[in-house]
């Protein structure tokens, strides 16, 4: 029977505190931009790999979203910038409430659009 849940490297699934943290890193970005999920990566890559998984992921995502805001803001010259920035405000709204939703429930979550930047 196949569960919903990510198994971490050890093949348990993660415990209560794992998803909190997990959800931590994902809601945290709302008041703390990437200082939030790259704290909670720091803190916890070496004991928990399903955490690191979702810190991680919000922390790629967050430098993403900065790249792209900056290129949203150059383009605002030629209008469309505004747009985008409007855009890209609704999708990370979205994203990172699917994302926190996926790290309660214990399942992985990758980010749409999202550079990799720390593998």
């Amino acid at each position: 029977m196949e569960t919903l849940e990510s198994l971490d490297t050890y093949g348990t699934p993660p415990t209560a505190d794992e998803k909190n943290l997990a959800l931590l890193a994902h809601i945290g970005t709302f008041f703390g931009g990437f200082i939030v999920p790259l704290i909670v990566w720091l803190v916890k890559k070496d004991e928990s790999a399903f955490v690191a998984r979702h810190a991680k992921e919000s922390l790629n995502f967050q430098i993403s979203l900065i790249i792209y805001i900056v290129a949203s803001a150059i383009l605002m010259f030629v209008l469309i910038g505004f747009l985008l920035v409007s855009v890209l405000g609704l999708f990370s709204l979205i994203v990172r409430i699917l994302a926190a939703v996926s790290a309660s429930q214990g399942q992985d979550y990758n980010y749409p659009l999202c550079i990799r930047f720390i593998q």
